[in-house]
């Protein structure tokens, strides 16, 4: 078994060893994953955070031993909270970072992934993390305006649970991937009205399959990623938004992690 980090700022997985396949999700720096299978440049991985699978060119990640996996998946983690943050590795290089990438073993001289040593400055979630709604608020709001991507995970793209993991990640909560599989998660909230801000909304298809996430903001308002992070109505059969006249999408189920 091979195991890897991503050293990159962000990297496309994907359904099929392509690069014209669809874009499932993204590793962001720091990751950890674990090589399930290859073939010709194509590994296919499983993120170690949240066991989602895919396919990412292998020149995308840096090959680790299972020492140092096992050494990294044990250390202390903590994410960035800057929207973009410059790392400086090796013999100077500057590497972008986004919100929500992973730092472990930080000390005041940096810290090092496998024989690679970075220098960091920026802006950390605290390693005795307790979770705190307004915390969660407020780092929704860093990405409001963040336009969707269907996989996407960072500031420049994202989608409705990449918005949710990510955001409950930097605060100590751990989500998986996917709405549907988040919605497993968590405890249920009976109304709407009885929702407070940091829930979890669920809406659903025709098929009555969840496709949709978002975080309850305020009472009747939800932020969520539809077209950009943006805040619109929430009520009772859905979300309601103003622009268009109209209800989007229909609600599910409530959940409570915090």
């Amino acid at each position: 078994m091979k195991f890897g980090a991503c050293l990159l700022s962000v990297v496309p997985v994907r359904s099929e060893p392509s690069d014209k396949a669809e874009m499932t999700t993204q590793l962001l720096f720091g990751d950890l994953v674990v090589v399930n299978e290859s073939w010709n440049n194509w590994l296919k991985i499983r993120n170690v955070y949240d066991n989602y699978e895919g396919w990412i060119d292998n020149k995308q990640v840096v090959e680790i031993s299972n020492d140092e996996f096992l050494k990294l998946s044990k250390a202390p983690s903590q994410y960035t909270k800057d929207l973009v943050e410059v790392f400086q590795g090796e013999s100077g290089k500057l590497i972008p970072v986004l919100f929500g990438s992973t730092i472990r073993n930080l000390t005041s001289n940096g810290f090092q992934i496998g024989d690679q040593h970075f220098l960091f400055e920026g802006q950390l979630s605290h390693l005795a993390l307790i979770p705190s709604i307004n915390s969660i608020i407020e780092d929704a709001m860093i990405l409001l305006n963040a336009p969707y991507l269907w996989g996407g995970k960072t500031p420049f793209g994202i989608d409705c649970s990449g918005l949710t993991q990510t955001v409950f990640k930097v605060n100590g909560v751990e989500l998986l991937r996917d709405a549907a599989q988040q919605a497993s998660q968590g405890e249920a909230i009976s109304l709407v009205d009885e929702a407070e801000p940091g829930d979890l909304a669920f809406f659903d298809n025709e098929e009555e399959k969840i496709v949709h996430v978002g975080i309850i903001f305020e009472k009747n308002k939800i932020i969520h990623a539809s077209g950009k992070v943006r805040i619109d109505m929430i009520d009772h059969q859905g979300i309601y938004n103003k622009e268009m006249q109209k209800y989007t999408h229909r609600l599910r189920l409530i959940k409570r992690l915090i």
